[in-house]
């Protein structure tokens, strides 16, 4: 029975899987949205990001290696984060000046796995779009995976840990943990942009303001959305996935009675 039931769970998953990536493919359009944009960033400062966020993508790999070797049953939860991402960074909503705004969906795999493992599902992520959607690009690829995969992941597991320890509200710190990732994710490509662009009068400070300032009208309820939606997500895992989390060491199994009934 144990294994029928584990076998309906892998298939559910794996439908979950495949219906995201097809609705995602399928409807391939253009998007401008918050990844910046190919050849938007000046040579030096493509550069820079590449560097600083290949360091990060070949630990991840380390970090999904001893994932999949210690636990082979993880794979399709990994899998399932890398599709969450997806589809969730792959929906656009209208901002102000013709700008667009999305979530990121990277808080529940780094809650899952951390977020090394993100750093790699995330770039993964944003390499397809680049390639498949005309979203972000590749000379672009290194900020923005700093931005999205990097960044918002460690804040993503930072949180949940921090409110776990104060709080010991899961529910919570899943919520808290993806809307903060979200809207991190958007302050750290306003401080790209602003380096790679100062204004004229203010510089840096007055070109940041600028550029958050066109992600935060939509970005706040953005991020509050992606809360409640990543919180659900939970609920669904725990329902179906239990062994899996008990596994993550993230939930704990309760111990079945032998009294006779």
């Amino acid at each position: 029975m144990s294994r029928i039931i584990l076998k309906s769970k892998r298939t559910t998953l794996v439908i979950i899987g495949v219906l995201s990536f097809y609705l995602i493919v399928s409807a391939s359009a253009p998007a401008y949205a918050m990844h910046i944009m190919e050849g938007f960033l000046p040579p030096k400062w493509a550069i820079f990001w590449w560097v600083v966020a290949l360091p990060f993508f070949v630990l991840g790999l380390r970090s999904l290696t001893r994932i999949t070797q210690t636990n082979p049953e993880l794979k399709l939860l990994l899998a399932l984060s890398g599709a969450f991402t997806f589809v969730l960074s792959a929906l656009k909503m209208p901002s102000v000046t013709g700008s667009c705004a999305h979530p990121t969906g990277t808080g529940l795999g780094a809650v899952l796995f951390g977020p090394l493992a993100m750093s790699v599902l995330g770039s993964l992520v944003l390499l397809f779009q680049a390639l498949l959607l005309a979203h972000g690009g590749l000379t672009t690829l290194g900020a923005n995976a700093f931005s999205m995969a990097i960044a918002g992941p460690f804040a993503a597991y930072w949180i949940y840990n921090l409110t776990m320890r104060l709080s010991g509200k899961q529910r919570i710190a899943i919520f808290l943990a993806a809307a903060l990732a979200d809207l991190l994710t958007y302050i750290i490509t306003s401080i790209q942009l602003a380096l790679a662009f100062p204004a004229p009068i203010g510089g840096f400070i007055a070109s940041f303001i600028k550029f958050a300032g066109i992600f935060a009208i939509t970005q706040i309820p953005l991020a509050i959305s992606e809360g409640l939606l990543t919180v659900l997500v939970w609920n669904w895992l725990q329902s179906y996935t239990p062994q899996e989390l008990e596994l993550l060491k993230l939930i704990k199994q309760e111990p079945q009675s032998n009294e006779p009934i």
